[in-house]
C-alpha cells in the first residue's frame, strides 16, 4: 500500500501555547498557523487562549485581539470588517470563508486559522494572491463596446440588469479558487472560479459588444473545462454565489455556439 508524507520542511510544529494570565470562565482556544520566510524554520501553529467576554463577535476579532495584545508579530491582512473587501479569507475550522463575518460561536471546539490553501504564503494568515489576481485580468474585467456613446448612458431593460444578479456581488476574496481541487492541481492553466465568474458578469452584459470573442478565449480544455462541478467554490463563497452554476452556464454558451 501506498504512503504518503508531506516534505520534512512541510511538516508543520507545534511551538508555543499562550494561556490566560487571570481567570476567566468563557474561554476559548484560538490555534493559529505561523510561518516567517525570514526565518529558516517549518510552519508552526501557536494556541492562544481568548476571554470571550472581552473579545468581540466574530473570528476577526479575536485574531486582532491576539495581536494586539498578545503577540504582535501575528500578521493578518484586513480592512472593512464588514464583509465587503474580502481582504481577510481565510481558512477557519477547515472551510474559507471572511474572519470578519465568521462568528466565533458557530465553531464548537478550538478555533483552527490558516492561511487560504493552496497558495504561497507571505507569512502567517496572508496569501499571496498575486497569481489569483493575473488570471483575472486574462477575463479582461472590463465592458467592451465598439460604439462611441459620447456622453450617452448605455441603458439597459430590467430583465437584461437581472441577469447580473449572482455574479457582480463577488468581493474577489478567493475562497472559492483556493477551495477547488480541480484548481489546486492545475492553477497554472484552470483559470478557477473567481476568474470565471467575472467572466462570465461580462458575458452577459447585454451592453458587452465582445461575447463572441470572450466565448472563444475560454474554450480550451483546461481554462474552463477542467472544472467538474465539484461545488467545493458554490460551498466556500461567503457572499452566497454560485460560481459552478455560472461555469455551467458558459459551457453551455460555448456550445451553442459551435
Amino acid at each position: 500500500m501506498a504512503e504518503f508524507t508531506l516534505p520534512q520542511n512541510s511538516k508543520v510544529k507545534k511551538v508555543k501555547s499562550v494561556p490566560l494570565s487571570s481567570e476567566a470562565g468563557n474561554t476559548k482556544k484560538f490555534i493559529v498557523y505561523r510561518y516567517d520566510p525570514a526565518i529558516d524554520e517549518n510552519p508552526s501553529f501557536d494556541t492562544f487562549e481568548i476571554d470571550l467576554d472581552k473579545c468581540g463577535p466574530m473570528v476577526l476579532d479575536a485574531v486582532i485581539k491576539i495581536k494586539n495584545e498578545i503577540d504582535s508579530t501575528l500578521t493578518v491582512r484586513r480592512s472593512c470588517r464588514e464583509g465587503i473587501c474580502g481582504s481577510c479569507a481565510m481558512n477557519i475550522d477547515c472551510v474559507n470563508t471572511l474572519a470578519c463575518t465568521k462568528p466565533i460561536m458557530e465553531v464548537k471546539s478550538k478555533v483552527r486559522i490558516y492561511p487560504l490553501p493552496h497558495m504561497p504564503v507571505i507569512k502567517d494568515l496572508v496569501s499571496d494572491l498575486t497569481h489569483v489576481f493575473q488570471q483575472l485580468a486574462s477575463v479582461e474585467p472590463w465592458l467592451k463596446t465598439n460604439e462611441s456613446t459620447g456622453l450617452t448612458e448605455s441603458t439597459q431593460t430590467v430583465d437584461e440588469r437581472k441577469r447580473l444578479d449572482g455574479s457582480y456581488e463577488c468581493i474577489l476574496c478567493a475562497c472559492c479558487s483556493t477551495s477547488c481541487p480541480s484548481y489546486w492541481w492545475n492553477s497554472e492553466r484552470y483559470l478557477g472560479p473567481a476568474a470565471l465568474l467575472q467572466a462570465y458578469r461580462w458575458i452577459v452584459d447585454s451592453r458587452d459588444r465582445a461575447t463572441e470573442d470572450r466565448l472563444d478565449q475560454l474554450d480550451d480544455a483546461f481554462k474552463l473545462y477542467r472544472c467538474h462541478t465539484i461545488m467545493n467554490c458554490t460551498n466556500a463563497c461567503p457572499k452566497g454565489l454560485n460560481p459552478a452554476k455560472a461555469i455551467g452556464q458558459i459551457k453551455q454558451m460555448i456550445a451553442r455556439t459551435r
